[in-house]
């Protein structure tokens, strides 16, 4: 315990207080003539000190040095402050160096005595500062380093940096500053006559030492025995991207995510791999604790930290949740200081990236008069490019405005964000307004609450845009789009429809309405022990409103009348859809450190949980083209109002339980343990538990590795753990039946009941067991630092359909249940090279890469699942999720003679310029049966490249992301098969002809439309997801305008993509069974734009 002065007075309270400051200076002048200190004293300093302490007291920091170095402060509480909070991280660092980390920016001086150290008000500077200095600090990536120490050498005259690591501070001319921050170098810069100086601090030999959120809590990431990497907000907010997830492509390994250009898409997001079949496949997100499937409604500017959890050890904690990975996301909080008003904007535009070419007028008349002799052709001198009928330029903005501060009983942040996407397709656009709070109070040293809250409104304009770009594929060039507002009849000649008229006779409209957010209480009743309860809420209200205009085959609409394509009455269908999401957490974490050497966090804990989802929708016919009455109740008297509603809950109780235990801070062990209950099973099957176990060595605490320069640092680790899935229809166990079904019994209807699907009652969570080792390690004075893991994971009972008798009445005489085993091994690997050159350069450069291989290891009795557009994909045993099922194209027919001796067709009889499909199973006949696999989307390798630099205020930065050996599936053009379809340039110039005897491309595809081989290609791409380059305003001239910090950049988006894939992206997000298929695929985007941050 500590000892303040006035703990050992016989006097009153209040004369202490009188005294005290009588007491300290006698004390002080005493010591101060003393003229040697024991050699005990000297040896306090230099007692290594292992330190974590976030906002918390002056006199819970001191006193948990005093357990560690085994010493007593004596000092005055009005010295402290009862109420002075203090943020600081030590790794084995000399007790001097820590109290000069804690003291100095709070004015303390200290002095070792024979009995402890005494604390007392630090001595004024001898000198009076005759220049104001300013500068920036920031560490060896770049990125801002707030809290620094600035002192004034040899004085304690000093300050520290604010949350964009800038400072001011009076020194003399010709004085040295002193830099110190825990964890970095010192560094000791003379001004030379400067007024303005910049520095770079780089990692001191125990840099690896920042701190991780791993659920419920925070480790350092040296005594993570989990897989846990860490991306900062600097690595994402200046990227033109609508979600965050977006902008981890290539950042870390073990995540792969893909997605297309559609304004507002939800990224696909796997972590090691797919491990389920028909559950869900997606993470979970915590969002400040609060968890979720999605965060698209959170702005970029408002992160601070995403930390993503890989392995089943540091996802253990979890439970159920967890079999996907888990990111956690970490928003921003006020720092200590003065209010900060800060502004960030980006604007640009949005192009197509890449798109198809398709034959022009020229080459689509001559393939159709080679193709088709006897057709007659439209007389037209249209030469229509469908797609840029359908696309354009598009404008994007991002704004977002916030206020930060904090002083010793509030901390605070106030955000407010707007972002406006128009969409690369006409009558496409994506708006959202997200408003944001934080704040955390600090009521007494043992009581504090603390609040996130968000909401946000997205608004979206879009159609049916997947037939509209399938058509704009097939589309005739020889018909005009539009003119005169009346549209070309494409359906008169083939039956495709006008593509513009797809996108501009529709009109769909929603809106989404989301709060999310947290209240937590926190209470210390004990020095070590926080108890924390929390209430979480995520609650979501979504209207869309579908408009299909009126509109007939006739000249009033078309240039020409006639073809299929009509609606003759408008239509509106309304749907509303409410979700909610309550969470109750309560933890309670004690920590010690104790005989200095053994670390102990255990945390226990309880989680309650409900969900809630309700719809409604309707659909009126002739309702009115004026969009102030898209209205159910303005339709046509006569015509019925169609409803379907629909409404699912769910519950989960949780306990959960970790301990964290480290030994002179190089043996770790982490386990984890929740047994968790869902209402979503039958009660014979709700509970379950999924215990994890983490060990971790540090070798180079060792003394065997003390005294070499090679490694900085190195680390082995190996966990295990297991995880559950429980991402499926809360009522999965209950079977369904419909009523009021008619049917004939002796002559006369009667009513009765029909099952609609057999269920299995015993149906449970998959279940996921993943066990995983690596090796961690610095060297070349921490310059080059890096990352390998070796780790299987496999999932069983996997659910899967099984055959059951058509006795039991299903309709597809099958039912779900557990029985599939799935696996994902592999191996991740990162290195990253950190350097600083003098005081101005710094760089750094990364790569990571990820080889993982998935396969499904037994189906143990169930069924193989078909998947994809015209079941293209089959999962079965011994191959990936949703590999591709298809036959095998086998060259070119050149003549007739080559037909006949061919095995016999059963879907067309092949003509020269046909494929040759494969006769697998040699039984003389061309079929079904002889489909193969053919590879699949999931890549045995993925990769990300990332790097930067800074030079006097320069900044540069570059992400690229790609795949390796995927195959990819493109059913776009397969979907060419009827005789008036336009196709690809390519195809036009390169098909089989008698003078052109192709040997890959057949003489046309509307008879070579089975699936094959032939429509499949590589996936593998390389692509450079982001560019920036931006520059920060010497201090010096924004100071004059009042501006702390003003930084202007470029940025570029998906600026170029390098693949052999010929359609318009090798990127196809999907489920499971569906991934890799690109049909009617919205293009992805080129984003070029500045921006913007400044600082007040």
């Amino acid at each position: 315990m500590n000892h303040p002065l006035h703990a050992f007075s016989p006097f009153s309270w209040k004369r202490a207080a009188l005294l005290q400051p009588l007491c300290i200076t006698l004390l002080s002048s005493g010591l101060a003539t003393a003229a040697t200190l024991p050699t005990a004293a000297q040896e306090f300093l230099e007692k290594p000190i292992t330190l974590q302490a976030q906002n918390e007291t002056v006199h819970t920091v001191l006193s948990k040095i005093e357990t560690q170095a085994d010493i007593r402060f004596q000092y005055s509480r009005q010295l402290i402050g009862a109420s002075r909070r203090v943020t600081i991280q030590a790794t084995g660092q000399p007790l001097a160096e820590v109290l000069h980390a804690l003291l100095d920016p709070l004015r303390i001086a200290y002095e070792p005595i024979t009995s402890g150290i005494i604390l007392k008000p630090a001595a004024v500077a001898a000198a009076t500062a005759d220049v104001t200095v300013t500068g920036r600090v920031v560490d060896e990536k770049g990125a801002a380093l707030p809290g620094v120490n600035v002192v004034v050498k040899g004085t304690s005259t000093g300050t520290q940096t604010d949350g964009d690591g800038r400072y001011t501070l009076q020194a003399p001319e010709g004085a040295t500053l002193v830099f110190s921050f825990v964890g970095y170098t010192i560094q000791e810069v003379p001004l030379n006559g400067r007024t303005t100086l910049d520095v770079n601090l780089a990692p001191d030999s125990q840099a690896l030492n920042e701190v991780v959120v791993v659920g419920y809590g925070t480790q350092r990431k040296t005594d993570v025995t989990g897989a846990v990497a860490r991306i900062e907000a600097a690595e994402i907010v200046n990227q033109p991207v609508q979600t965050p997830t977006q902008a981890l492509q290539g950042k870390t390994a073990g995540v792969q995510i893909t997605t297309d250009g559609t304004p507002n898409a939800q990224p696909t997001v796997r972590i090691r791999g797919t491990g389920t079949l028909l559950a869900g496949a997606n993470p979970l997100y915590v969002v400040d604790g609060v968890q979720t499937t999605d965060i698209r409604n959170l702005s970029n500017s408002d992160i601070e930290t995403i930390d993503v959890l890989k392995d089943a050890s540091a996802a253990a904690i979890y439970g159920v949740r967890g079999a996907n990975g888990v990111i956690i996301v970490t928003t921003k909080k006020g720092k200590q200081g003065k209010p900060v008003l800060s502004y960030n904007t980006t604007v640009g535009f949005k192009q197509a990236a890449h798109l198809v070419k398709m034959a022009d007028a020229r080459q689509y008349t001559d393939y159709l008069r080679s193709t088709s002799p006897n057709i007659t052709l439209p007389t037209s001198s249209a030469d229509t490019d469908w797609y840029d009928q359908l696309l354009r330029r598009a404008m994007y903005q991002n704004h977002n405005l916030a206020v930060s501060g904090a002083n010793e009983s509030v901390r605070y942040y106030f955000s407010g964000n707007l972002l406006q996407d128009d969409g690369l397709a006409i009558q496409n656009k994506f708006s959202r307004l997200t408003v944001r709070s934080n704040t955390d109070f600090t009521i007494s040293p043992k009581f504090s609450i603390n609040s996130q809250a968000s909401f946000s409104r997205a608004n979206t304009r879009d159609v049916n845009f997947g037939a509209a770009f399938q058509n704009a594929y097939r589309a005739s060039p020889l018909i005009t789009a539009k003119e005169g507002g009346r549209y070309g009849n494409t359906s008169a000649f083939g039956n495709v429809g006008n593509p513009l008229l797809d996108i501009e006779k529709n009109n769909n409209r929603s809106y989404e309405n989301r709060l999310q957010g947290n209240v937590g209480l926190n209470f210390l009743p004990v020095e070590g022990l926080t108890l924390r309860s929390a209430i979480n809420v995520d609650v979501i209200f979504n209207n869309r409103r579908n408009y299909n205009y009126q509109y007939l085959n006739d000249e009033a609409t078309f240039l020409t009348a006639g073809g299929n394509q009509r609606n003759p009455q408008s239509s509106l269908e309304v749907t509303q859809i409410n979700g909610s999401r309550y969470l109750w957490e309560n933890t309670a974490t004690y920590q010690r450190i104790l005989a200095e050497k053994h670390n102990l966090t255990l945390l226990a804990g309880t989680v309650m949980e409900e969900g809630n989802t309700t719809s409604l929708s309707g659909l009126r016919r002739n309702v009115p083209e004026d969009p102030n009455q898209w209205y159910l109740g303005t339709g046509d008297p006569n015509t019925s109002v169609n409803g379907s509603p629909a409404l699912g809950k769910d519950r989960r109780l949780s306990f959960l339980g970790r301990i964290n235990y480290a030994f002179a801070d190089k043996y770790l062990l982490t386990t984890n343990v929740r047994y968790d209950g869902t209402s979503k099973f039958n009660s014979s099957q709700r509970w379950g538990l999924f215990p994890s176990l983490g060990l971790g060595w540090i070798l180079t605490e060792e003394g065997f590795l003390k005294d070499q320069n090679v490694l900085n640092f190195l680390k082995l680790r190996a966990s295990y753990g297991q995880l559950g899935n429980d991402q499926i229809d809360p009522n999965s166990y209950i079977t369904t039946a419909e009523t009021n079904i008619p049917y004939v019994f002796n002559g006369q209807p009667v009513l009765g009941a029909v099952i609609s699907q057999i269920k299995d009652r015993d149906v449970r969570w998959e279940v996921t067991t993943e066990y995983d080792a690596a090796v961690e390690f610095a060297t070349l004075d921490n310059h080059l630092s890096g990352e390998v893991t070796y780790y299987r994971k496999k999932t069983t009972d996997a659910l899967i359909p099984v055959n059951i008798p058509a006795l039991f009445g299903d309709p597809d005489n099958q039912y779900i249940t557990n029985a599939a085993d799935i696996s994902n091994r592999g191996v991740e690997a990162a290195l990253t090279w950190r350097n600083t050159v003098g005081e101005n350069f710094s760089y750094n450069f990364g790569v990571n890469a990820t080889f993982n291989k998935n396969r499904i290891e037994n189906l143990n009795g169930g069924q193989a699942l078909f998947g994809g557009a015209n079941n293209v994909t089959r999962s079965d045993n011994g191959v990936a999720a949703g590999a591709f099922y298809v036959l095998k194209a086998d060259g070119v027919f050149q003549n007739q003679a080559e037909i006949d001796a061919y095995p016999r067709y059963t879907f067309f009889t092949p003509q020269p310029g046909d494929l040759k499909y494969a006769d697998t199973n040699n039984d003389g006949t061309i079929d079904l049966r002889d489909r193969v696999y053919a590879g699949s989307y999931q890549p045995p390798m993925y990769f990300g490249i990332n790097g930067g630099l800074n030079y006097r205020g320069l900044d540069f930065s570059f992400v690229f992301s790609g795949n390796v050996n995927n195959d990819v599936y493109n059913r776009k053009k397969q979907a060419t098969g009827a005789v008036t379809d336009n196709v690809e340039a390519d195809f036009a110039r390169n098909r089989w002809t008698t003078s052109n005897p192709s040997q890959t491309d057949p003489f046309a595809i509307r008879n070579n439309t089975p699936n094959s081989t032939y429509f499949i290609e590589s996936g593998s791409y390389i692509r450079l997801n982001n560019l920036v380059l931006g520059y920060t305003i010497p201090t010096d001239i924004t100071k004059r305008a009042r501006i702390s910090s003003l930084r202007v950049y470029a940025t570029a988006q998906n600026l170029f993509t390098l693949t052999n894939y010929s359609g318009f992206t090798p990127e196809l997000p999907g489920g499971p069974l569906d991934s890799g298929i690109e049909a009617t695929t919205y293009p992805t985007s080129r984003t070029l734009a500045l921006g913007l941050n400044v600082n007040f």
